[in-house]
């Protein structure tokens, strides 16, 4: 075999960035070592896998079939690679969870284990749960925790809890109990497009009301909170996120007649995924480490 993993890194750079200044800055190589070895690529294979294009390179036919069939076969070498590198006990994870997950159930488990195991380092990404697929997608992550579902056919999921959505206000007059239809009209702030939260809780309701009066859009819960504390609106958000302030009355809880909203945690990562033991054991830990602090709730 004549391919090397140099090449391949190389040649999905190339395809990422389209551009050979750009990937040879970025790998610390000269443009000339990045021409040099996209062609010798193309003379393994005996064809051309980019066509030239503005000063461009545009993955041909060829090139977008050779790109499909390489990228679980590079993301396999490349997990095994970093396997062999680190032990059980010694390495790094590299993980992302979505906005709830990361502010509220996420800093203990982290803490917990580079207590327990200080040779393993965990750097933690967040987004919301479409961004964290698309980081597993992209390689950038080991393993994901996010709300609600994921149909993408790459990713493999496991439920680890079970979650509550709550509407709730800041607003007194607000008291009695109602249907959520006839709370439409008044002013609701939720999380953006991609959030689980958002995208669970106007599915749930998308058959009981007409379209709400969404007045303000915004990327994380504590902003939320922090908007409903000060204005007469009401949000759909995870009861654990607000825990502090229904116990303090910051906020309270609407009663709503039949409305019992609820989503799935979910553990997910790349199908293609190597599952070393650093994978395995933190894995483990973090899904048992949720749902002890979710029964506890």
């Amino acid at each position: 075999m004549k391919l090397t993993l140099r090449q391949l890194e190389i040649f999905l750079n190339v395809v990422k960035s389209s551009h050979l200044t750009k990937v040879a800055k970025d790998m610390e190589l000269s443009q000339s070592a990045v021409s040099m070895s996209i062609k010798e690529l193309e003379n393994i294979l005996g064809k051309p896998l980019f066509d030239r294009i503005n000063k461009k390179l545009i993955l041909n036919e060829v090139g977008r079939a050779f790109h499909k069939e390489i990228i679980p076969i590079y993301k396999k070498l490349s997990d095994i690679e970093y396997e062999f590198k680190n032990s059980i006990n010694k390495g790094l994870i590299r993980v992302g969870a979505s906005t709830t997950i990361v502010d509220y159930l996420m800093p203990p488990i982290i803490c917990n284990y580079m207590h327990n195991y200080p040779e393993v380092k965990i750097s933690l990404k967040e987004g919301n749960s479409k961004e964290i697929v698309e980081l597993i997608k992209e390689g950038a992550i080991d393993i994901g925790f996010i709300e609600g579902i994921v149909t993408d056919p790459e990713i493999l999921s496991e439920k680890i809890g079970v979650d509550e959505l709550i509407v709730v206000t800041a607003d007194p007059s607000l008291n009695e109990t109602y249907y959520i239809d006839s709370l439409a009209k008044r002013k609701w702030v939720l999380r953006e497009e991609g959030s689980g939260t958002r995208e669970v809780f106007l599915d749930y309701i998308k058959d009981k009301t007409p379209p709400l009066n969404i007045f303000l859009e915004l990327g994380h819960t504590e902003s939320i909170k922090s908007i409903l504390m000060n204005n007469h609106c009401l949000t759909c958000i995870s009861k654990i996120a607000v825990a502090t302030e229904l116990e303090k009355n910051l906020l309270h809880k609407v009663d709503i007649r039949n409305f019992e909203c609820k989503r799935s945690f979910l553990m997910i990562y790349h199908k293609d995924k190597y599952h070393s033991g650093l994978f395995e054991k933190f894995s483990y830990f973090a899904r048992s480490m949720i749902t002890q602090m979710l029964a506890a709730r």
